[in-house]
């Protein structure tokens, strides 16, 4: 792999992964294939603003933003560091055109996949709003603008699922993907180890069964954010994580390197 730090997307399923050994097994793997980071850059399905907006800059409770999980869940402790330097080169980068959402703690997109990776909560983390009501090429956009972080030992992470039904998952777990989540999951993996950017931009036309699987398509808006990352080149693509959860949920999780 490259000497540069990766940029990834990790589908962070439902907030009990955060209690599940099996399901986190696999992050904490992909967390020690690469060295540390001095920071990490966080993309949520769960947080759009009307413009790009960093988070708190400062260690806050976090956000328990779900309902009718263990209780457990909202017991979780996770204090990660603030970005307040990372912050400012985002800022840089952006050229200024980010607001600020001071008193904003991490949301469970976050913090579900990184107890994982980090769970010293030692790594300075930042989150970032994706601009809400953007185009895919806008997210791929700024993506392009964050990418020379990846030179600054900063990890930029989205964190979304590539598919994301809700009403059709499975909790019983009894039955294989449904060939509407099994054939975007194929499709999306093929697209992206081709690097056929233009396909992944046109996801809603081009995609088999895009609204099944996305019936509103935040969850999958983070990639947009996380393929921009990976600059002006061919990035080398992985996915360290695969396989499906709940029936449909793709847990497939997307490495850029180079």
């Amino acid at each position: 792999m490259g000497s540069r730090t990766p940029a990834i997307f990790v589908g962070h399923g439902a907030p009990t992964i955060a209690l599940d050994a099996d399901k986190g097994a696999p992050l904490a793997r992909l967390a020690g294939s690469f060295d540390r980071p001095d920071a990490i850059l966080v993309v949520s399905a769960h947080w759009t603003a009307p413009r790009a907006t960093l988070g708190a800059v400062e260690t806050l409770p976090l956000i328990y933003d779900f309902q009718g999980f263990p209780e457990a869940l909202s017991r979780v402790r996770w204090p990660a560091p603030g970005a307040p330097e990372l912050a400012g080169r985002v800022r840089e980068l952006l050229g200024g055109d980010a607001d600020e959402a001071s008193g904003r703690g991490l949301d469970h997109g976050v913090w579900t996949p990184l107890v994982w990776m980090y769970p010293n909560a030692d790594v300075p983390v930042l989150q970032l709003a994706m601009p809400a009501g953007a185009s895919y090429a806008e997210l791929y956009a700024l993506g392009q603008r964050l990418a020379p972080l990846r030179d600054e030992r900063v990890l930029i992470v989205g964190s979304g699922n590539l598919t994301h039904n809700l009403r059709r998952v499975d909790f019983s777990e009894r039955e294989p993907p449904p060939a509407w989540a099994a054939d975007f999951d194929a499709w999306a993996a093929d697209v992206l180890t081709r690097w056929d950017v233009e396909a992944l931009l046109d996801a809603p036309a081009r995609a088999p069964e895009f609204r099944t699987n996305h019936p509103t398509d935040e969850h999958l808006r983070p990639l947009l954010v996380v393929a921009g990352a990976a600059g002006h080149g061919r990035p080398e693509v992985s996915f360290p994580v695969t396989g499906f959860e709940f029936g449909s949920l793709s847990r497939r999780a997307v490495r850029l390197d180079g």
